[in-house]
């Protein structure tokens, strides 16, 4: 394929900073063919905006319809990503989810589940991975440089927003419509991540507080403690009414210490094992030589680095950075530890989906969905 026409689903502010590259023509091999709304507001200037050739449709169905692209970005609220996605496969489209992959385990698995059975090419939008400080951090951890990991911290409460951040459209903060706050919102990043990096936890113990800085009715700050089924353990910490806010993970190993902070690495490299020093050294306070290593990395091209190695995918089979499948970890993570939270105890992974569908639908049936579907915010600056 020498030109991948593809469509958004969605043209809030993430679906609008997708539209504009594209029609820039700043995606190699790729050209925006077509975008779908509800909202005939944002359909109006869809020419204006991103070129003549541009179509605009009232909806994903007509949009489907119409056979004009062969590949589709859904960046609809969150409950929708599961099913657009199905239908843009059964439709014979690719398809990239935006973030989060679905509000619950249930939803993405199926989604996973068509995906599967499918020839298309299914991504997630995990801009985060394609950052050169991410992808380093990765590297490190996999190539036994810090031995095993024995604790992970990971304070990311930098995600500060206004009550005129949820205010501006009806869906957000509620139940009903977003199905979650910071950790739907958000943490999706955060969550992959963490998991990405250090791998996915065995049980969540979590404390999420509801509505504790906003007048929203879900969560917007969370502490939760996760152990790993090699005895390593795990803090995360997030919220979006702290300010100034912090956005550093921490790993500890058994050769030394590792820090991503402000988009540097940061190595403390114990010059032996600790616990070999621990069990062998007869002096009682000696601890093991430490180096300081300053890692290089940074750069990276975030949405449209994940976009145009999605596009290759379509276009030669090449490994995707964020398949759609593993979008189903983060959102295991959230489920957990809201999960954890209702019932005030532990939760292990993988979370009983449909206990967490039942906990979620209590919430949902005295949600407040308000009317309107909200401004279309600028969100260059918020990943």
């Amino acid at each position: 394929m020498d030109e991948v026409r593809i469509g958004i689903i969605g043209l809030g502010g993430m679906g609008s900073s997708h539209a504009t590259y594209l029609s820039q023509g700043q995606i190699a091999g790729a050209e925006l063919a077509a975008v779908a709304d509800i909202d005939p507001a944002r359909l109006a200037d869809v020419q204006d905006k991103y070129g003549a050739g541009v179509q605009a449709f009232a909806g994903a169905n007509a949009l489907f319809a119409a056979q004009c692209v062969d590949a589709v970005i859904v960046a609809t609220p969150h409950y929708f990503h599961p099913p657009l996605v199905i239908a843009a496969l059964e439709n014979g489209l690719h398809a990239m989810s935006e973030k989060p992959a679905g509000v619950y385990t249930r939803q993405v698995r199926a989604m996973n589940e068509a995906a599967a059975k499918s020839d298309r090419v299914f991504g997630m939008m995990f801009n985060q991975r394609a950052r050169g400080e991410h992808q380093k951090l990765k590297s490190l951890v996999e190539s036994g440089e810090l031995g095993p990991i024995r604790r992970t911290i990971y304070i990311i409460n930098n995600w500060f927003r206004a009550q005129s951040y949820y205010d501006s459209g009806g869906w957000r903060a509620t139940w009903a419509g977003e199905g979650g706050g910071v950790l739907a919102n958000q943490c999706p990043h955060n969550l992959d991540l963490w998991q990405w990096i250090c791998g996915m936890p065995q049980r969540v113990r979590a404390f999420c507080r509801f509505g504790q800085y906003h007048d929203i009715e879900v969560e917007d700050d969370v502490t939760a403690y996760v152990e790993y089924e090699t005895g390593a353990t795990g803090v995360f910490i997030t919220s979006t009414g702290e300010a100034p806010g912090t956005n550093r993970l921490e790993i500890s190993a058994d050769r030394g210490k590792v820090v991503l902070e402000g988009g540097k690495i940061t190595f403390w490299r114990t010059t032996e094992s600790a616990s070999k020093f621990l069990v062998e050294w007869p002096h009682g306070f000696g601890s093991p030589e430490v180096w300081k290593c300053e890692i290089p990395s940074g750069g990276g091209a975030e949405h449209k680095g994940i976009t145009q190695n999605w596009v290759q995918a379509i276009r030669t089979g090449s490994p995707l950075l964020a398949a759609g499948a593993e979008g189903i970890n983060g959102v295991e993570l959230a489920n957990a530890m809201l999960l954890s939270t209702w019932t005030d105890d532990w939760v292990h992974i993988p979370v009983d989906e449909d206990l967490y569908y039942e906990e979620l639908q209590k919430r949902v049936a005295t949600s407040k969905v308000k009317e309107g579907g909200g401004q279309v915010m600028d969100v260059q600056g918020t990943f």
